[in-house]
């Protein structure tokens, strides 16, 4: 399996571990995790624990892209290299922006989004430029 298809894997965690964050936040007093009423709780979050969620839920809307980038570049025989290298740029801007999030660095968020968004545009540019696998008509 090549290394991008690992990275849809390990895309597909990150929300995971973002809401491990805020589910295992203990700042200010807060109340221990009610898994009883899991969407209750993390609603009446605060601070690092509701940037943690919000990154979580980042993450659930960046991975779709960024996964059908993978799989259109993969089925158009775009170079295997291309796509890993998009595919680490990918999760490694998704890890620093989790990061960002959580220490609510605000700026540098948004500007490493771009990497990332950037990254998955990649993919579908190196797709169209690559040979169809497909005749064309």
């Amino acid at each position: 399996m090549s290394i991008a298809f690992w990275c849809i894997l390990i895309a597909g965690l990150l929300p995971i571990v973002a809401v491990a964050v805020a589910k295992l936040d203990n700042t200010r007093g807060s109340k221990r995790y009610d898994n009883n009423h899991p969407r209750d709780w993390l609603a009446e979050r605060d601070g690092r624990a509701k940037r943690a969620y919000a990154a979580h839920l980042n993450s659930f809307e960046a991975f779709p892209l960024f996964a059908a980038g993978v799989l259109v570049a993969a089925y158009l025989k775009t170079p295997a290299a291309t796509i890993d290298t998009l595919a680490i740029i990918f999760i490694a801007a998704r890890c620093v922006y989790i990061w960002c999030y959580i220490s609510n660095y605000a700026t540098a968020r948004s500007l490493i989004w771009f990497v990332g968004i950037g990254a998955t545009v990649g993919l579908f540019i190196a797709a169209a430029t690559a040979t169809p696998v497909l005749p064309l008509p």
